[in-house]
């Protein structure tokens, strides 16, 4: 299995379906990820630094198969912002 460490770039949803085929660059290489798409369209964001695990397949793509976030993900930054509102009740 092959890593790589980089900033995501070119988010697409390519195909709705019960697991959506999401499509992002990382770096300049063209990703696809099926199998954990949901989180990761809600983790990341275009301009994050991940790392990812996966294979290349015959159109050299990478198939990522495991990603993770470095430093916080979307869904907490997007969290934290609500907390912190003017018109919260904290």
């Amino acid at each position: 299995m092959k890593s790589m460490k980089g900033y995501v770039s070119k988010i697409r949803v390519l195909k709705m379906a019960k697991i959506p085929l999401v499509r992002f660059s990382l770096d300049g290489v063209n990703c696809l990820i099926a199998a954990h798409s949901l989180n990761f369209l809600a983790d990341v964001d275009e301009g994050m630094q991940i790392v990812v695990a996966g294979e290349y397949n015959e159109r050299k793509h990478l198939v990522v198969k495991k990603y993770s976030v470095i430093g916080k993900t979307r869904i907490m930054i997007e969290f934290e912002s609500l907390k912190k509102a003017p018109y919260s009740n904290e």
